[in-house]
């Protein structure tokens, strides 16, 4: 069995390419764990992460496939909180979802898919976006 961490934000199209492509994996999902990682910025309400419709989707995606998963919330920087989970859990694979951006965007806002790019010792997917028909 392998480990997969997905950081999931609130983008459900990026969720779902996320998954999408953890489903491809070579094996069977009974070979594949997912751990859904969302971390919140600023969170006044006191959401948990299974309200967050993109962790739904996904979270569904996965159990409708068969592939075992958690969900693990946090708060904080989202590139630390993934990196620092996929060390300690000792993941075999990052999965995060691209984000077109400017030059300017990149260089104001940073990146998370690129800080932990930058930052993993492991293997990291990176996915675009998927255009379902809803």
């Amino acid at each position: 069995m392998y480990h997969v961490v997905i950081g999931i934000d609130d983008d459900t199209e990026h969720a779902l390419a996320c998954v999408e492509e953890v489903a491809k994996l070579p094996g069977e999902p009974g070979e594949k764990e997912v751990t859904l990682i969302h971390s919140f910025t600023d969170n006044p309400t006191g959401a948990s992460a299974t309200q967050i419709q993109s962790v739904r989707e996904a979270s569904e995606f996965l159990e409708d496939r068969g592939v075992e998963y958690d969900v693990n919330e946090s708060s904080g920087d989202p590139a630390d909180v993934i990196l620092e989970f996929a060390e300690e859990e000792d993941a075999d694979l990052i999965v995060t979802a691209g984000r077109k951006r400017s030059p300017a965007g990149k260089a104001l806002f940073g990146s998370v898919t690129q800080t932990v790019i930058l930052n993993s010792d492991r293997p990291v997917m990176v996915t675009g976006s998927t255009k379902r028909k809803r």
